[in-house]
C-alpha cells in the first residue's frame, strides 16, 4: 500500500478520506485537520493557554501531544478517581500520563486532582452510596469530573478545557439521542460549549478525527497508553451504538462523519431546533460557589453530603 502523497510505504489507509498516507504525511494531515477544526470553530487562539484533560488513554494523550508540538500552551490535568477493580486501574492511568511527560514532552506541565486524598473518598464508594448498586457509577463519575475540571479552569486562568472526545465518541452519541429524542441532549452537543456565568468553555478538538485516526497517530508517534478500558464502562451502551455505525461504516465509509457534520450543519442554519436551547439560569452554589441550576447547593456538594 502506497502513500498518496510521495508512493512511500503507507502506515494507514482511510476510505473515508481517499486517503492511504505514510507516517510523517499522516501526523501532517492529522495535525492539519485538529488545527482546521480548531479555528472552524474558534475554540481557542495561539494565545490562550488550554487545560488539556487526560486519562492516559490514546485520544486524551494524541491530543495533549498534538497541541504542544502546534505551539499551543496546553496543560494537562488528570483526576484520580480511584477506580481499581483489581487492574489498578487509576494507578496505571497516571503513570502513562506521566510516562507521556517524561519521554515525548519533559517539562510540560501536568495537574493532578486525587479524589480520595483531597475530598476523602473515591467513585466507587460514591456510586455505592448514591446508587446503592443500582446501575453504573459513570453519572456520578461524570459529575465529579466536571466539576473539578470547571475548579481547575477557573482557579488556574485557563482559557477552555479541552477533551479527547472523537468523531466516533460524538457519533455514537448522537445516534442514541437522536433514537430516544433527547432534545435537551441534542440541544448540548456540539464542538464547543461557551463558556457563561462561571462554567468554562468546554471544546472538542478531535470531533472530525476517526476513533482509529487518533490511535495510528499515538502508535506511529510512538506513544505508550492505557489499553484497557474503565472497567465500569464494559457493556455501556454508547459502546453499543458504537458497533452499529461501525458495520455502517463498513458498507458506506464516511457515513459516521456525513452524520455527524450535517447535524452540525442543519443545527447552525436553523432548520432544526431543540427545546432547551435557551439559556437556563444559573447561580453560584453556597459552598464552592461554582454556578448551579438547583438550590442553594450543586449537585456536587450535595453528592458528598448524601
Amino acid at each position: 500500500m502506497k502513500c498518496s502523497k510521495c508512493g512511500g510505504l503507507a502506515v494507514i489507509n482511510m476510505r473515508q478520506h481517499r486517503l492511504r498516507l505514510c507516517t510523517s504525511h499522516f501526523t501532517e494531515w492529522f495535525a492539519t485537520m485538529v488545527q482546521r477544526t480548531i479555528e472552524k470553530y474558534e475554540m481557542f487562539s495561539p494565545a490562550d493557554k488550554v487545560l488539556v484533560a487526560v486519562s492516559g488513554g490514546k485520544d486524551s494523550l494524541a491530543l495533549w501531544d498534538v497541541l504542544l508540538r502546534t505551539g499551543y500552551e496546553a496543560e494537562g490535568m488528570y483526576i484520580g478517581l480511584g477506580i481499581d477493580e483489581g487492574i489498578g486501574y487509576s494507578d496505571k492511568s497516571l503513570a502513562m500520563c506521566r510516562q507521556f511527560v517524561t519521554e515525548h514532552h519533559p517539562g510540560a506541565v501536568l495537574h493532578v486532582v486525587d479524589l480520595g486524598e483531597e475530598y476523602g473518598q473515591d467513585i466507587p464508594y460514591l456510586a455505592h452510596t448514591r446508587q446503592r448498586g443500582r446501575g453504573k457509577p459513570c453519572s456520578v463519575c461524570g459529575l465529579v469530573k466536571r466539576h473539578i475540571m470547571n475548579r481547575v479552569a477557573r482557579d488556574g486562568g485557563f482559557a477552555a478545557i479541552a477533551t479527547g472526545h472523537n468523531l466516533d465518541d460524538e457519533v455514537a452519541v448522537l445516534m442514541q439521542n437522536t433514537l430516544h429524542w433527547q432534545a435537551g441532549y441534542l440541544a448540548r452537543q456540539a464542538p464547543v460549549l461557551l463558556e457563561r456565568d462561571g462554567l468554562a468553555r468546554k471544546v472538542k478538538p478531535f470531533v472530525r478525527i476517526y476513533e482509529r485516526e487518533a490511535a495510528a497517530y499515538a502508535l506511529v508517534r510512538g506513544i505508550d497508553y492505557i489499553y484497557d478500558e474503565c472497567p465500569f464502562a464494559r457493556g455501556s451502551t454508547t459502546n453499543f451504538y458504537k458497533e452499529l455505525l461501525n458495520q455502517l461504516e463498513l458498507q458506506s465509509p464516511g457515513a459516521k462523519q456525513q452524520f455527524y457534520l450535517q447535524f452540525l450543519q442543519a443545527r447552525d442554519k436553523g432548520e432544526i431546533r431543540f427545546a432547551g436551547e435557551g439559556a437556563v439560569e444559573l447561580r453560584p452554589c453556597r459552598r464552592c460557589s461554582q454556578p448551579t441550576t438547583a438550590g442553594d447547593l450543586c449537585a456536587f456538594c450535595r453528592l458528598w453530603e448524601s
